[in-house]
């Protein structure tokens, strides 16, 4: 059985999909990309920036699913540019305790929605 996610705290679908599903005690998220959830705007700014956001979203949506990043066992991070890499990686890595943190993938893609830098998604586990 599934269940959909939804939180006015993350930015709102803009297609046929959800921001997360719940299926037993797997949370499957949605990628999040910088998008204010107030406004409904893109919001980029410096790199560091932008990936606060997007992981923002990501917490509210957990948060929706009354998980937090603890509960995260694998992350996919998709970037326009790999030299972006490493700052992307410094405001990450601070939503995570090393020791506990999930497997994860990240890859460098042509484009990504509205043409951001970052677009991160989760799979969390209660």
């Amino acid at each position: 059985m599934k269940k959909i996610i939804q939180t006015p705290n993350a930015p709102a679908p803009i297609g046929p999909y959800n921001q997360a599903v719940l299926s037993g005690n797997t949370l499957y998220t949605s990628g999040q990309i910088a998008i204010n959830p107030e406004t409904g705007e893109l919001q980029l700014g410096s790199i560091q920036e932008e990936t606060q956001l997007v992981m923002e979203n990501m917490k509210a949506v957990l948060k929706a699913a009354d998980m937090t990043f603890e509960n995260v066992v694998k992350t996919s991070i998709f970037i326009s540019d790999m030299n972006n890499f490493a700052e992307i990686n410094k405001v990450y890595g601070s939503y995570f305790n090393e020791d506990t943190a999930p497997a994860r993938e990240t890859v460098e893609v042509a484009n990504l929605p509205k043409f951001v830098n970052v677009e991160i998604s989760m799979i969390a586990v209660k």
